[in-house]
Parts: C-alpha cells; sequence; structure tokens
C-alpha cells in the first residue's frame, strides 16, 4: 500500500474560498470540479485511492461505483487505519503484541457489503443538503446523514462574511434512550452522542457517471473504533 501526504486542509481551505463551485486542491494542483472520466477512473488515476481501487476490483464493484449517484471514497490512509485497528484487537485477544496484521490479513469479500455503505443511488452535493441533513440509504441498506456543518474556524481571519460549511457523512448508531432514526422524520431526536462524524476534505467532484466526495484521512474504514 502506499501512504501520502494528507490533503485535507488545503482541500479545504480552498474549497471555501472557492465557495465549493470551481475549483478544488489536491496534491497541490488545482482543477476544475468537472471531470471527464469515469468516478472509478478517477480513483484510478489517483494515488491516493490506490488501496481503495484494490479493494473495489477485488470485491467486483467497479460497475457498481460507477453507476451510483454518489460515492464517498476512502483514502488509503483510512484503510492503513481500519487494519491497524484490527492489528491492536487481534494483539490483545491473543495477548501477543508481536502478532502482525496487514492489508493482505483481510478477507475483502466479507468487507464487500461494508465498502457499498459508501455507495448511494442519489447525488448529493451541498446543494441539495438540508437544515436537518440528507437521511440516505447506502446501497448496502444502511441509513447514513449527510450533513453541511458550519465552522468557525475562519471567524477571526477575515476572510468569510459567512461561516463557511462542511459537508459529513455521519453513521448514527445507537445508544440507551437513543435509538437509530426508522426515517427522516426522527432525526430531530438524534442525540450528538449517537453521531459518528466524519468530515469531507475534498467535495464536489463531478465525474461522468456521478459525485464524488473524499472522506477525511483521518476516518476509519467501516468507523472502526469511532466514538465521536
Amino acid at each position: 500500500m502506499k501512504f501520502l501526504i494528507p490533503i485535507a486542509t488545503a482541500a479545504v481551505v480552498l474549497c471555501l474560498a472557492s465557495s465549493c463551485k470551481k475549483s478544488y486542491t489536491i496534491g497541490g494542483s488545482t482543477f476544475v470540479a468537472q471531470v471527464n472520466v469515469t468516478t472509478y477512473d478517477y480513483l484510478k488515476t489517483n494515488h491516493l485511492f490506490d488501496t481503495l481501487v484494490i479493494m473495489i476490483d477485488k470485491m467486483g464493484l467497479k460497475d457498481e461505483v460507477n453507476k451510483a449517484g454518489t460515492f464517498f471514497a476512502v483514502t488509503n490512509y483510512s484503510i492503513r487505519n481500519f487494519v491497524l485497528a484490527g492489528q491492536a484487537d487481534l494483539q490483545v485477544s491473543r495477548n501477543d503484541e508481536n502478532l502482525k496484521y496487514t492489508f493482505d490479513s483481510l478477507d475483502l469479500p466479507s468487507l464487500k457489503d461494508t465498502l457499498r455503505t459508501y455507495i448511494f443511488s442519489d447525488r448529493i452535493t451541498r446543494d441539495n443538503i438540508t437544515q436537518i441533513g440528507l437521511w440516505r440509504h447506502s446501497a448496502e441498506g444502511d441509513a447514513r446523514l449527510v450533513e453541511l456543518i458550519p465552522t468557525t474556524d475562519y471567524t477571526n481571519q477575515n476572510v468569510f462574511t459567512t461561516d463557511p460549511k462542511y459537508i459529513y457523512l455521519t453513521k448514527v448508531i445507537a445508544k440507551p434512550g437513543f435509538p437509530v432514526p426508522s426515517d427522516s422524520t426522527q432525526l430531530i431526536s438524534v442525540d450528538p452522542s449517537q453521531k459518528l462524524q466524519t468530515l469531507c476534505q475534498t467535495t464536489g467532484i463531478l465525474t461522468t457517471t456521478g459525485v464524488l466526495h473524499v472522506l477525511a484521512s483521518t476516518h476509519t474504514f467501516n468507523y472502526y473504533g469511532d466514538r465521536n
């Protein structure tokens, strides 16, 4: 696996400065939001997604990714975080801190449905995310909350007249007294402690087949071990 320098800060700052409509920065280069390739081909030509492409190929999900209205892509780092979390659990369960667990240790077929939780039939952009968020079912069937959340990071820098907003892909988990919503009408009752929120470090890449958002490299694939 190849792991590259995180791009979250540069991508988000430029995205905000340009109102996330014209250009973005990935790896230091600028490009327009519309790219003349499929979602899969875009991922394949960007080394930030080398490991994700391997997973897509071995799981036979290329066509499904290209048919998706929206795909929330995980980076090499997110998958590496997942592998490291698996290694830590294995070392604890076997009481052996020297045990190694690598990407090759993963049972990829068993993770196919997990990857499908990042695939959605709807085209999701910041323009159609409502104030309470979008409650959408993934290709696997699990519901996810897509939120547009304002940030005060730049309030004192005289850069914006209103607080910029970031897109988050949020998994809602059950807590005592707080079940997972069965539909969007119940979102108002969700407790903040139920939300496992992941920032999108790059948003609104428009491929020839759908919309692509890139989750922050700090995200752990499958939200494994996340407690926000």
